[in-house]
């Protein structure tokens, strides 16, 4: 289902009825060139070259200054990981970047989005097999990433969606639920559930001691 919306909104391939709009105008009168300039899009599966870490955040805007790039870093949490490298902003990443961790590379992922400064954004939230402390970062940039613009949030914890607008319930790649968080809530349906099964799991968490302080209630979403 999450694979389907993002190559739909990217017109990797169109859709066969209905339509697709942005701002009113049907994405499929667009050049999909001048499309996907209008897009940033944060995947799980982040996309990093064998180069320097200046140069992968780069990729976002090339034509962004040394100052700009550092300044994107510093909004995505990055920087002061980036600064424990070896060569600091000069380091070389391996292929896939495989020296760095999973939660290491989504913070650059974000890095570039910010420094590419789309109208649009679509974040497929990635956070499940990270240690807590970043996925706080994580969380934290994602929020700095989404403010001010229209964002697809492909969400597996209730923090990075409670507030949007309209929510999208998919289960074996159906739309079964849609409305805010507080109406889905009060439907006591699918979404229901996974908040209450998501902050039952938080709960036993913070008792075990994982946690410093009960957490705010967060529930998974497809």
């Amino acid at each position: 289902g999450k694979t389907t919306i993002i190559n739909l909104l990217t017109r990797f391939y169109d859709i066969d009825s209905g339509a697709i709009t942005i701002d009113g105008h049907d994405i499929r009168q667009l050049a999909k060139d001048d499309l996907r300039q209008q897009l940033g899009i944060v995947l799980q599966d982040t996309f990093l070259f064998t180069g320097s870490v200046m140069e992968n955040i780069r990729y976002g805007r090339l034509d962004a200054s040394d100052d700009e790039v550092i300044a994107a870093a510093k909004l995505a949490n990055a920087d002061q990981f980036i600064h424990r490298l070896p060569q600091g902003y000069g380091t070389t990443l391996s292929e896939r970047a495989g020296n760095l961790s999973q939660g290491q590379r989504q913070l650059l992922a974000i890095a570039r989005a910010i420094l590419a400064d789309p109208r649009v954004l679509i974040l497929d939230e990635a956070t499940s097999s990270v240690d807590t402390r970043t996925e706080q970062h994580i969380q934290e940039a994602m929020l700095r990433l989404m403010e001010g613009r229209t964002s697809f949030v492909i969400a597996h914890r209730l923090s990075t969606i409670r507030n949007a607008d309209q929510i999208l319930v998919i289960n074996h790649g159906e739309v079964i639920e849609r409305g805010t968080h507080d109406g889905l809530l009060a439907q006591r349906g699918f979404y229901a559930r996974l908040y209450a099964s998501q902050f039952r799991a938080d709960t036993q968490r913070a008792l075990a001691g994982e946690h410093a302080s009960l957490p705010t209630p967060e529930a998974a979403a497809a």
